[in-house]
């Protein structure tokens, strides 16, 4: 079994996500191979709260240029977590 660290690297602090929090949702870089079902598990074990409903996106990396030489940026997976009633996150 994966350590919850390993799965959740990171929450995402962006403007959407700020807006996302009225609706009790949260955002999380998380890692490319982790599903679903891990990272709610990742969640609870991490917060201790209660995820009511997790949506994933893959999110493509974008190519970038250094004078003469191109590359890309890496590729990473993002999450919506949703929590249940009465459970919040402090994201302070």
């Amino acid at each position: 079994m994966k350590s919850p660290y390993a799965i959740v690297t990171s929450p995402l602090r962006t403007e959407k996500g700020s807006n996302l929090l009225h609706f009790n949702k949260y955002l999380f870089c998380v890692a490319q191979t982790a599903n679903k079902i891990e990272i709610k598990q990742a969640i609870e074990e991490i917060y201790k709260v209660k995820v009511k409903k997790v949506n994933t996106l893959t999110m493509k990396g974008k190519m970038k240029r250094v004078r003469l030489v191109e590359g890309k940026t890496a590729d990473w997976k993002k999450a919506v977590v949703t929590l249940k009633e009465g459970h919040k996150i402090d994201v302070a």
